[in-house]
């Protein structure tokens, strides 16, 4: 009784943040583009949505344990892929702008969020959209602007790190900006429940998290990659290796039970 009274509770408190959120986005955003300079104005969006995503954190209890150091402005951020919880996890920590694939703008509510927070979509198989993306990219950090992006381009079950598709890395070498792998692991009763894949609906899964007690996280800011003199797909594969390499030592400390054991999902 006392678990369904915790989850109704939560879901209350869910439907209150997106209203937040809402307002945010459609109200406050708005008025502080017209009033405040352009620099400024990116500054106080940054911080909304960092409060925002704070709250979203507090309500799912998320437990996070970072390691490393958080890297400085115009930085391309690269981390595996395990379910949307990551945007969450990583947003809460720094101002970025998110690389998502496409389908996401469609979702209700979730969609018109991310395009207001300034997520970046691209569509993959489309070399026009892909190059448009890039030229984005590029230019976001130029201004100084942290780009976080998932290379694998999809979910997986955390027990393995995907190819990484490389043209993602090379607005960063254009650019000459930092790259920072990211590795990022559930661990606990979440390691088997957070990952977001196959047919997944956003909202049974997220009160399959709502309904956890609590979700514990590491997130390990990795040291950066100098992109300088490298083509994209070694550096690609670099970055995939350091974060492959951080996960396998954490998985050979805390083994999931056999029967517990999920399969990664393509």
């Amino acid at each position: 009784m006392a678990i369904v009274v915790r989850l109704c509770f939560r879901l209350f408190l869910i439907i209150l943040l997106f209203g937040y959120g809402l307002i945010i986005a459609a109200g406050i955003f708005p008025v502080v583009n017209g009033l405040c300079s352009s620099g400024d104005a990116r500054g106080r969006r940054d911080m909304l949505k960092i409060h925002w995503l704070k709250l979203f954190s507090d309500i799912l209890c998320l437990d996070i344990m970072v390691e490393g150091e958080l890297p400085r402005r115009g930085a391309l951020l690269v981390c595996n892929h395990i379910s949307w919880l990551d945007i969450i996890v990583i947003g809460r920590h720094l101002p970025g702008c998110f690389v998502a694939k496409s389908d996401i703008s469609g979702w209700p509510v979730v969609g018109y969020l991310a395009r207001q927070a300034g997520t970046i979509f691209i569509r993959r198989g489309d070399r026009r959209h892909i190059q448009a993306t890039a030229e984005a990219m590029a230019g976001l950090l130029k201004d100084g602007r942290n780009i976080i992006a998932f290379p694998e381009g999809t979910t997986t079950c955390g027990d393995g790190v995907l190819h990484f598709h490389s043209s993602l890395f090379e607005p960063a070498l254009l650019t000459q900006s930092i790259i920072q792998p990211v590795a990022l692991q559930y661990h606990g009763e979440a390691r088997a429940k957070a990952p977001f894949v196959g047919d997944d609906a956003f909202v049974p899964h997220l009160i399959r998290m709502l309904a956890l007690d609590k979700i514990e996280v590491r997130l390990n800011f990795l040291p950066v990659i100098a992109g300088s003199g490298n083509a994209r797909h070694a550096v690609g594969i670099e970055a995939r290796d350091r974060i492959a390499r951080k996960i396998a030592v954490a998985q050979a400390l805390e083994p999931l039970a056999v029967d517990e054991k999920p399969q990664t999902v393509v």
